[in-house]
């Protein structure tokens, strides 16, 4: 087995692009660890920024992730058989449609809330509940569910292993949840991951969408750098760097899981 052997400069420039990119994340996290930012380490670490956060925006932690993680079963439910219809039922009509549902993509998300409002901003009970916040992310996150999964079942060896199961006597339910849903697994899993973080991340549809009783963390997060300290908005960040990597990270290993299991 061969070694490869990389060049010095490579690493040396893949080392400073990292650094280019996280290295402000790190001063972030750092500015809502000091009592005073401008003058530094020497005026002293403290919690109290990560306290005051959480006392003033504690609840949009829990409606975020939730409104993620609903998110990600609307759009399998969704997403899923829509996507086997489209690689299945592949004519122009099926192209078109699938070139509609990533309209909301190309169109920016305070375009497509605008949208939203005017067609239900009426209905007050709807427009003044994280419905309609999910609602929002549901449009701009299903095209990638889709995406992701239609590419997964358009493989030759599934369309024979479908066919074989068909061929005994299994019903199409019985097709679906055992032979296709297991085979396009790590597909699932790769766009729940997707879903998820789009979600829980999007800001320019959620600040057209929200109200004052429905924030979520990126409404939160921008609200906290406009109108108070650069220490508060630091803290905020590292308070959403703290709950969006555990589940990341939890995520990630259900992908390998999936990818061993049933990549193969």
């Amino acid at each position: 087995m061969k070694k490869s052997h990389s060049s010095p400069w490579l690493k040396l420039i893949t080392f400073l692009v990292c650094l280019f990119m996280i290295g402000p994340l790190f001063l972030s996290v750092y500015a809502g660890l000091v009592n005073n930012y401008g003058v530094g380490w020497e005026s002293g670490f403290t919690t109290r920024w990560l306290k005051e956060v959480w006392a003033i925006y504690g609840n949009t932690v829990g409606w975020s992730i939730l409104i993620a993680l609903a998110c990600v079963v609307c759009t399998l439910l969704i997403g899923v058989p829509c996507a086997y219809a489209l690689a299945r039922h592949p004519s122009k009509w099926a192209r078109a449609f699938e070139e509609l549902l990533t309209l909301p993509v190309a169109v920016p998300g305070l375009a497509s809330a605008l949208a939203l409002i005017l067609a239900y901003g009426q209905i007050s009970a709807f427009r003044q509940s994280f419905l309609f916040i999910l609602v929002g992310h549901i449009i701009f996150t299903l095209p990638f569910m889709v995406r992701v999964v239609s590419s997964a079942l358009q493989k030759d060896e599934l369309y024979a292993i479908e066919e074989a199961a068909r061929t005994l006597g299994a019903s199409f339910i019985r097709r679906f949840v055992g032979v296709i849903i297991p085979a396009v697994f790590p597909a699932i899993v790769a766009g729940s991951m997707m879903v998820f973080t789009l979600s829980i991340g999007e800001f320019n549809l959620t600040w057209m969408l929200h109200t004052p009783l429905t924030r979520t963390l990126p409404v939160g997060l921008a609200d906290s750098y406009a109108s108070m300290r650069v220490e508060v908005g630091s803290a905020y960040t590292l308070i959403f760097f703290m709950v969006i990597l555990p589940v990341l990270l939890l995520m990630q290993a259900l992908a390998n899981y999936a990818q061993k299991k049933y990549g193969n």
